[in-house]
């Protein structure tokens, strides 16, 4: 299994993804690097000043989390839900812990903040 920085259009360590604001507190916000055709997609989640991000690509099907884009089903900032098939996601550590691909996890993306810029570490 390769890692997600090997992967086309995968942001390089350091670069900007957005400013804190941007991700809706309690919620999730995507970004698209590379391809159009397939572009690499970050998905970042919010809870007041936490921050977490995965690679948007949910590991039963290799397909991104939202059906439709910008939409995510975050319930209480702590679970994230794969809008194709309820799988259940923790927030803190991208863990399955319901539905089809249960005890696998989303590919993280390691953070850093530089005042209110997340940036890939």
């Amino acid at each position: 299994m390769h890692s997600w920085r090997e992967l086309p259009g995968a942001p390089a360590c350091g670069a900007a993804l957005c400013r804190v604001a941007d991700i809706p507190d309690g919620g999730a916000h995507e970004l698209r690097f590379g391809s159009d055709e397939e572009p690499f997609r970050v998905l970042l989640i919010r809870r007041a000043d936490a921050v977490w991000a995965y690679r948007n690509c949910c590991p039963h099907f290799s397909i991104p989390l939202n059906y439709e884009p910008g939409l995510f089903h975050v319930f209480d900032g702590e679970i994230l839900m794969c809008a194709h098939h309820t799988a259940m996601f923790r927030v803190e550590d991208g863990y399955c812990y319901d539905g089809p691909c249960q005890g696998a996890k989303l590919d993280a993306i390691p953070l850093q903040r530089d005042g209110e810029i997340v940036r890939v570490a």
